[in-house]
């Protein structure tokens, strides 16, 4: 998995690529434990995401609630094929926000 960061004016924009599970979770996890305080958005772009498994979810889903609840916002770009079809069938297409593009 690579992970490449870009920070400013309180957007934080993570574009993923590669596989997502459970030996590289904690990866993403430690960067948006370390940023979420500072950001208000937060961005992930999933275009080269290849593969997320249940560990993947579960930091999405840690990290939606904790930006809803905090009154800022969590953004999914680019998710397809694989992960696409994994948002589908555990129903988080209904809990993540997907970018408009991404919901047609």
């Amino acid at each position: 998995m690579v992970i490449q960061e870009k920070k400013k004016d309180g957007r934080l924009l993570l574009a993923v690529s590669g596989k997502l599970d459970t030996s590289t979770a904690p990866e993403l996890d430690k960067i948006i434990e370390e940023k979420k305080e500072e950001i208000k958005e937060l961005i992930l772009d999933f275009s080269g995401l290849e593969y997320i498994c249940s560990s993947g979810l579960r930091i999405l889903l840690k990290t939606c609630k904790y930006m809803n609840h905090k009154g800022g916002s969590m953004v999914v770009r680019g998710a397809r094929g694989i992960v696409r079809n994994t948002f589908f069938m555990t129903g988080f297409l209904e809990i993540l926000d997907l970018d408009q593009e991404e919901k047609k």
